[in-house]
C-alpha cells in the first residue's frame, strides 16, 4: 500500500534564495546601508529565514554606522512585504520536480508540504510555481502554534492529506528537517543539491539524494 511523501519547500522543492536575498537587500538599501547579501554565497543564510538575513547584513555594517533601536523588528515585516510582492522573480523548481511528483502520484502516493515559511507566502509561491494542486495538504510556520522541528506540523501534514504517519517520510534539506523526522519517528531523505550540497551528509540521513528522479524508487522501497 502506498504512503505519504512530505516535502519541505525552500531549498528542497525550489531554490528561493535569490528572491529571499533580494528582499533583505531592499531593506538595507532603504536604510542607506551600503551592504548586500549575495544570492549564492549567502544562500544558506537565506534558508534560515528573514531575521537571519537581516542580522547577517547588519553584521557587515561599518563601525561608523549605528542602527536605531528596534531596526530588526521594523525591517522584518518590510522584508516579508517586499518578498511577497516579488516571490517568484528568480525562484525556480529544482530540476525534475514536476516529473517526480507525477511519478509519485502515479504510484499511488499522497503528497504534502511541511514548511517553516509563513502560510500566505508558501501558498503564493506554490501557486506561482504551478504546483499547489499537486499537494493534498500544506502546513506552514503559522498553521499551528508550533513549527518544525516540533513533530506536530509534520503529523498534521500527513493526517490532513489523508495519510498515516507510520507510512510516510520527509524530504528536506536542513538540520531542521533531520530533527523533525527524528521527532516524528519517520525516515528522512535529504537533498544534496540544496545550499549545503554534499555537506548535508554530516547529518546522517536515512538517504541522500542528488536528483529528484531518485525519489520514486526510494518511495517504493520505503512505502511499498
Amino acid at each position: 500500500m502506498a504512503g505519504t511523501v512530505v516535502f519541505d519547500l525552500d531549498g528542497t522543492l525550489a531554490d528561493t534564495s535569490a528572491d529571499l536575498i533580494a528582499a533583505a537587500n531592499a531593506c538595507f538599501a532603504a536604510r542607506g546601508i551600503d551592504v548586500a547579501l549575495d544570492p549564492v554565497a549567502d544562500a544558506l543564510t537565506a534558508f534560515h529565514g528573514g531575521r537571519a538575513m537581516l542580522r547577517a547584513g547588519y553584521g557587515r555594517m561599518g563601525s561608523e554606522m549605528l542602527l536605531p533601536p528596534g531596526a530588526e523588528d521594523e525591517d522584518f515585516p518590510r522584508l516579508l512585504s517586499h518578498y511577497g510582492e516579488n516571490i517568484a522573480v528568480h525562484t525556480k523548481l529544482y530540476p525534475g520536480v514536476e516529473e517526480t511528483l507525477d511519478r509519485l502520484q502515479a504510484d499511488g502516493h499522497i503528497l504534502a508540504v511541511c514548511t517553516n515559511k509563513p502560510g500566505a507566502l508558501a501558498e503564493a509561491l506554490l501557486d506561482a510555481l504551478g504546483v499547489r494542486g499537486r499537494f493534498a495538504s500544506m502546513i506552514a510556520a503559522d498553521t499551528l502554534p508550533v513549527r518544525k522541528p516540533d513533530p506536530r506540523p509534520y503529523h498534521a501534514a500527513v493526517e490532513r492529506a489523508g495519510g498515516r504517519v507510520a507510512a510516510s517520510f520527509l524530504v528536506g534539506d536542513t538540520e531542521t528537517d533531520r530533527k523533525t523526522a527524528t521527532a516524528a519517528g519517520v525516515k528522512v531523505a535529504l537533498v544534496s543539491f540544496g545550499p549545503e550540497g554534499e555537506g548535508i551528509s554530516r547529518l546522517a540521513p536515512d538517504a541522500l539524494i542528488a536528483h529528484f528522479e531518485e525519489l520514486p524508487e526510494l518511495a517504493r522501497l520505503w512505502l511499498g
